[in-house]
């Protein structure tokens, strides 16, 4: 009987660390959960009142970028160019929207022949951009998130 005491004893004594409980920390989960994101994909990339009807993320894309494009192409055939030599460029605008919508320009990379023929088509391209409608911005897990992309856009002046 004795004997059966003692290792009752002994095996409660032993597995008291069996009924412990591990303490989580919110940093621990936090840093689990961060690493898990794709932080080059979003949810829903930044969009137009007018593109909201889209079906899918790849079309939302594509209209969000067409009308950026459209924006552009518009303000720039308004404008009268003067030329000396034949314009063919594809410049390569950078912006970023950030999570509040506002747009903005992070460089502008112009072949030096293109600056030579319209010294103040930075400033210009950068003006076409003032007047796109309003920006809502790219969603991340239910988050409005910041967004960079490269809009393309061709400049052909003969």
């Amino acid at each position: 009987m004795n004997r059966i005491v003692c290792l009752l004893i002994l095996l409660f004594a032993t597995s008291c660390n069996y009924f412990e409980k591990k303490k989580v920390y919110p940093e621990d989960l936090l840093e689990e959960e961060l690493q898990t994101f794709n932080w080059n994909e979003v949810d829903t990339y930044p969009t137009f009142k007018d593109c909201e009807h889209m079906t899918s993320k790849e079309t939302d894309k594509l209209c969000f970028q067409n009308t950026l494009i459209s924006s552009v192409n518009q303000y720039l055939s308004a404008q009268n160019f003067v030329v000396s030599n034949d314009v063919n460029d594809t410049i390569t605008l950078k912006i970023k929207i950030d999570k509040s919508g506002l747009l903005k320009v992070t460089s502008i990379q112009i072949r030096p022949e293109t600056i030579q023929e319209i010294p103040k088509i930075d400033s210009l391209l950068r003006q076409s951009l003032k007047g796109v409608p309003k920006i809502y911005p790219a969603i991340k897990r239910n988050q409005q998130v910041t967004t960079a992309f490269e809009l393309p856009v061709v400049v052909r002046i003969k």
